[in-house]
């Protein structure tokens, strides 16, 4: 779409300047970030998109990465919550709450290959905002969907990007010898 736009001449500019490229990054993830935010009527605290943050550096950064991939993202995101919620209703929020929700998502993202590290932050948030399970909904999944879409639309916008998604189900990790364990 930009090449036709833009012209050969002005694309091939932008595949040789890193400038150019990580500018590229930057405004997708800020659109990304913006539709999240646009889209959560009202937003209760910014802090809750903090992991979506870490999520965009994934999506327009790091595309290629398992981490970045929908199972990784949508499962650990919503896995993440899910956990931080849970024990938070039936816990309430003291630090071994804290401590066992992180405990318990760490086990969760690896087993199920849905590792994707910005939503390591999920049950912490979730515990911190007092949340029910409609948090799950949003900003959640409003907030992940919406940088997903964006990431999905802009990656195909600049010619010879890699497309996002690459690989909808691949596991993160891509094996279960994680953390440097070698057998």
């Amino acid at each position: 779409m930009l090449a036709r736009l833009l012209g050969s001449d002005t694309i091939d500019l932008m595949h040789r300047s890193p400038i150019i490229r990580l500018l590229w990054c930057a405004l997708g993830a800020a659109a990304g970030i913006g539709l999240a935010l646009l889209l959560s009527s009202p937003p209760a605290s910014p802090f809750f998109f903090a992991s979506l943050g870490g999520s965009a550096v994934f999506l327009f950064g790091l595309t290629r990465a398992p981490a970045a991939q929908p199972r990784a993202l949508l499962g650990g995101h919503l896995g993440g919550a899910l956990i931080g919620i849970a024990c938070y209703q039936l816990f309430g929020d003291s630090l071994w709450v804290y401590i066992l929700a992180q405990v318990l998502v760490l086990w969760y993202m690896l087993f199920t290959g849905t590792v994707h590290p910005p939503a390591g932050a999920n049950p912490i948030i979730m515990i911190h905002g007092h949340c029910s399970v409609l948090a799950l909904w949003e900003p959640v999944l409003v907030g992940v969907l919406s940088l997903a879409l964006v990431a999905a639309i802009w990656s195909r916008l600049y010619p010879g990007l890699s497309h996002y998604p690459i690989a909808w189900l691949d596991r993160s990790p891509p094996s279960l010898f994680w953390g440097g364990w070698d057998k």
